[in-house]
């Protein structure tokens, strides 16, 4: 089985308290002379603290259009991906020439050539080093680029695999934008990155069990009917967020069953679970995520602490949370473990661990 060897977290640069964010989204989304108590209800009920920005809040308001945050995006994209990289390496106390596979995820950006072939040269990779970018995942892309990562260690067992996510999400705030949509979304969604190390069964390099889990199998569940719950319509101005209120109706209906299932076929009950590795998908839809699996009171408060200190970081949350679990509340030895994310699709993304 895939061994994770570890996970490192970095953040963006600037941190603003939500109240912060607010009055600078009030600015920049409002038109001028409006009422703004919807928007301080809607951000007071994502239930984030604080979040880390890539820019001073005063620049937000002078991105001109889709180019000028892109550019942004490359910039930044590339500086804290090396961090979390580095960072990732340093603590499975391996070398950047270790690495035989370098896999990239983000939707909060675009380039060519892609971040990850940005990064070989800057990180000191070999140049024969295998890259698969990632886009279009969305919240699930961290789950999914682990689901990925173990299915190439399965065939590649005696290498090592990089997964990187950066998701600069304050980068896709539209301005002069007053849709619900927009205005949640400005409340909810922060900027940071995280890379995981996973080396496969035959490695050489691969670390012993007090490093992390290990990656026993994953599902994919893509629903029907949901393809605008929840994704981008890519506008002049950028990526403008599609967020249907019904996405915790969506976990409700379909999240049991998933689990159950998967869990099943392992021969595991969710009551077995040590612990929930969950992404900070909002209030209503961790609420959604307790409900319907019928979890103690207690089994996401590493997800809702994330959330309260950076809010949602896409797909590089459900690795922050992964981190955080196994420096703070690291579950019994050889207990398993359910790693799960949702994304556009709309679709659910399960990682089985076993600690």
């Amino acid at each position: 089985m895939t061994r994770i060897a570890a996970v490192h977290g970095a953040l963006a640069p600037h941190r603003r308290t939500q109240s912060e964010i607010t009055d600078m989204v009030a600015r920049t989304c409002l038109p001028e002379g409006t009422d703004r108590r919807v928007l301080d209800r809607l951000h007071r009920s994502a239930k984030v603290g604080s979040r880390h920005m890539t820019l001073p809040l005063e620049r937000y308001e002078e991105l001109d259009g889709f180019g000028a945050s892109n550019d942004v995006f490359i910039a930044a994209a590339t500086d804290l991906g090396a961090k979390a990289v580095r960072g990732a390496l340093h603590a499975a106390d391996l070398s950047a020439a270790d690495v035989d596979l370098l896999i990239f995820t983000s939707v909060t950006g675009i380039a060519t050539p892609s971040i990850d072939a940005r990064l070989v040269g800057r990180l000191g990779l070999r140049p024969d080093v295998k890259r698969l970018p990632l886009f279009g995942l969305g919240c699930a892309g961290g789950a999914a680029g682990l689901s990925r990562m173990h299915d190439y260690l399965l065939g590649r067992s005696d290498q090592v695999a990089v997964l990187l996510s950066v998701e600069l999400c304050s980068l896709t705030f539209q301005r002069n934008d007053a849709s619900m949509a927009n205005l949640v979304a400005t409340g909810l969604f922060g900027d940071g990155a995280a890379a995981v190390v996973a080396c496969g069964a035959d490695c050489p390099e691969r670390p012993d069990e007090t490093a992390g889990p290990t990656i026993v199998d994953t599902r994919s569940h893509l629903y029907p009917d949901t393809g605008r719950v929840m994704g981008w319509d890519i506008k002049n101005t950028g990526f403008q967020v599609v967020l249907d209120p019904q996405v915790p109706d969506v976990v409700r209906r379909y999240l049991a069953d998933d689990v159950e299932g998967f869990l099943g076929d392992h021969g595991i009950k969710p009551k077995d679970v040590t612990a929930w590795v969950c992404h900070p998908g909002g209030p209503k839809v961790l609420q959604a995520v307790t409900e319907a699996l019928d979890l103690p009171d207690d089994a996401l408060d590493v997800t809702w602490r994330h959330l309260a200190d950076v809010g949602n970081l896409s797909s590089s949350s459900v690795l922050h949370v992964l981190r955080d679990t196994l420096a703070e509340r690291r579950p019994p030895p050889g207990t398993p473990g359910l790693l799960l994310a949702m994304g556009p699709g709309f679709a659910c993304e399960l990682v089985l661990l076993r600690w």
